[in-house]
């Protein structure tokens, strides 16, 4: 542990999805734990970020605020997706990939001592970022067999400390789709309390069956306290151009543009260029999208229930939740140290991403992102390894291993 680490971060040093991938190298496992795709976005895009780079634009620093053309994109595809139209000169921030338009708005936003209320389990950012502004988090886990949002606990934790409430829809780990009643009652306890909503929609094309996702931004008067977060890379398949987005009213906007000035000041300029081509895309781009990843949900749910895993419904974005004590295992930590030793293949417990470990503890996360032909090695991987699993626990993984 670095001893010079400021104290409001030292519980932060460490990433569950560093650990879990640090053990995908040392055991040449699967890595089903990390949210990313294994195959790019759409050959056009890439081609159009190759001509921004040769056409020699891009290459130096982009506006400050982000590239006129990507923010008079991102306000029509707020414009054409949900009705929403954000003035793009003064309402809208591009930001290096939605992390930190989620860390810039709270530390914007939030003063040291503030709270801060998220759904748990969480994405462990949301957590850090606190810290990171000497707020308290305050956590309402998700319940019941479905892993719902609870709201009658969330209208007794919002308290006159309550500065901000982060949302996230549809939910990473769960992959539960919050329905609009469901954000009806976050919005009027958002409204009564006058609490700022950040709206983590990075996943906001990633919706199946029916399970449309609502920006709760356009709920009755909630635009001018809701800062919305986007996000290419979970919407084209390019998660490492780190291309992000914040859209709100005009004066909280300015406040997460001074903040996000002083962090990375600029980035990804070529491909500002290629998004803006790429929220241009038609809308069966998006319905293809959707197709072809509830596909592979469907192909990873179904072989995980076919080994013994009870799968829950999966409603959105990358991520299938499993209980895993069908399994006979104690909580999804022990399953999780086990798999990559003895299965080759990486999953994420929710517990390392939770504030109420006795609620989150049965569950684990696996990423379906993947390729089919990844996804069949894995669940075959894990039928081996589940044949002959040891009736002692192997010690646990550390980095020291790798």
């Amino acid at each position: 542990m670095p001893d010079d680490l400021v104290r409001r971060m030292r519980s932060h040093q460490t990433s569950i999805f560093g650990e879990m991938s640090a053990q995908a190298i040392a055991f040449e496992a699967i890595n089903l734990g990390q949210g990313f795709p294994d195959q790019d976005g759409p050959e056009s895009i890439k081609q159009a970020a190759m001509r921004a780079i040769a056409d020699g634009r891009g290459n130096q620093y982009p506006p400050a605020h982000g590239l006129p053309e990507l923010r008079q994109q991102v306000a029509a595809h707020q414009d054409r997706f949900y009705g929403l139209t954000p003035r793009w000169r003064t309402e809208i921030c591009i930001t290096t990939g939605a992390s930190e338009a989620i860390g810039a708005t709270v530390l914007a936003l939030v003063e040291p001592g503030d709270e801060v209320v998220m759904f748990d389990p969480y994405f462990d950012v949301y957590a850090a970022v606190t810290s990171l502004a000497g707020a308290d988090r305050v956590c309402v886990p998700l319940t019941g067999p479905g892993l719902r949002p609870d709201l009658t606990t969330l209208a007794k934790t919002i308290t006159d400390r309550t500065r901000m409430l982060i949302l996230n829809s549809p939910h990473n780990p769960t992959g539960v789709v919050f329905t609009e009643a469901e954000l009806t009652e976050v919005a009027r306890l958002a409204i009564k309390h006058d609490v700022i909503v950040l709206a983590d929609e990075a996943y906001e094309h990633l919706w199946f069956d029916g399970h449309p996702h609502v920006p709760i931004a356009t709920l009755p008067q909630m635009w001018d306290r809701t800062i919305t977060i986007g996000s290419a890379g979970k919407s084209f398949s390019f998660t490492g151009w780190k291309v992000g987005w914040a859209t709100g009213p005009a004066d909280l906007i300015s406040a997460v543009r001074v903040v996000r000035q002083n962090l990375s000041y600029v980035s990804s300029g070529p491909f500002q260029w290629a998004i803006a081509e790429a929220l241009q895309l038609p809308d069966d781009y998006y319905q293809n999208f959707r197709e072809g990843l509830a596909q592979q949900r469907d192909q990873l749910s179904s072989a995980l229930t076919k080994l013994g895993f009870t799968v829950l419904p999966t409603q959105g974005t990358y991520f299938v939740t499993t209980d895993v004590r069908s399994l006979g295992f104690t909580d999804g930590n022990e399953f999780c140290q086990w798999s990559p030793q003895n299965a080759g293949v990486v999953a994420i417990p929710h517990a390392a991403l939770s504030d109420h470990p006795a609620a989150s503890a049965p569950y684990v996360r696996w990423a379906f992102c993947k390729q089919p032909s990844q996804l069949a090695e894995a669940a075959e991987r894990l039928a081996t390894g589940l044949n002959r699993r040891p009736t002692t626990p192997l010690p646990p993984f550390t980095d020291r291993d790798s």
